[in-house]
């Protein structure tokens, strides 16, 4: 199941965690009262310019294979996503949080918001990056309580989700615990990145800048964690379960 939406502006300002907008900016919240005032008039422009942004989501049966994580397609076919195992305890791996083969699949959910509009000025581009990160706040707030449904009842403040109170976990390509970037290129086929407008550089960096990527896992033990350094034999390992070779993922991974 695959569903995209679009948000207003307006409805995703409650969703905008203001702590990272400061940090872009190395300030606090009192610092930058001069540029948060500049940031909500810019905010209010585009909402009423009628401004959205774009959240997509697909949903699939899914089973974990050591660590591959096995995605079903409404059409019979399989894709295989290589993971990273953490290499210290208690050596984790988001595989871990899918059911073996041997037991009956469970759902998880491949995601990517984006801002479409171009922004120039450095407030611009730092408020984008802050609703992009939004709308994938929102949209997972959606996929929990209606489009997967699994946590019908919840009802949680944006700060409480800021805080990762609901059940299982988001993350996103880049995060410790999904260090490689070339990852991007498998879930931009997945999710089709051409039709939602966003591209991939050769370094696998998203365009427009302001997007965000990952996977929506709702075991209600999933955590965030760090890999940690990448001996070579597990980069030997992953990079033939991704049909490549480990040179042509260093540069992914920043491994010298």
């Amino acid at each position: 199941m695959t569903r995209t939406l679009q948000f207003h502006i307006e409805e995703l300002i409650p969703y905008i965690n203001w702590v990272y907008f400061y940090h872009a900016w190395g300030v606090n919240s009192e610092q930058g009262r001069e540029i948060r005032a500049e940031a909500d008039m810019l905010l209010a422009r585009w909402a009423e310019e009628k401004r959205q942004t774009r959240f997509r989501v697909r949903l699939f049966k899914a089973h974990s294979s050591e660590e591959d994580i096995l995605l079903y397609g409404d059409k019979g076919d399989t894709h295989v996503l290589p993971l990273l195992r953490q290499q210290s305890p208690p050596y984790l791996c988001l595989a871990d949080f899918l059911p073996p083969v041997s037991m009956p699949a469970e759902t998880m959910g491949v995601f990517a918001s984006m801002v479409p509009f171009r922004v120039d000025d450095l407030l611009g581009q730092t408020l984008a990056d802050r609703l992009a990160e939004a709308s994938a706040e929102r949209g997972h707030e959606i996929v929990r309580k209606e489009i997967w449904g699994y946590a019908p009842d919840e009802n949680l403040t944006p700060g409480e989700m800021f805080a990762e109170r609901y059940r299982g976990k988001r993350p996103a390509v880049g995060y410790p615990s999904l260090p490689d970037q070339s990852l991007n290129f498998v879930l931009a086929d997945l999710l089709d990145f051409a039709s939602l407008g966003i591209s991939l550089t050769e370094n696998g960096a998203m365009i427009p800048h302001a997007s965000t990527m990952g996977l929506m896992i709702a075991h209600p033990q999933c955590r965030h964690f760090k890999v940690g350094t990448i001996g070579e034999d597990q980069l030997a390992d992953y990079a033939s379960r991704r049909g490549t070779s480990p040179d042509a993922l260093r540069k992914f991974m920043d491994i010298a």
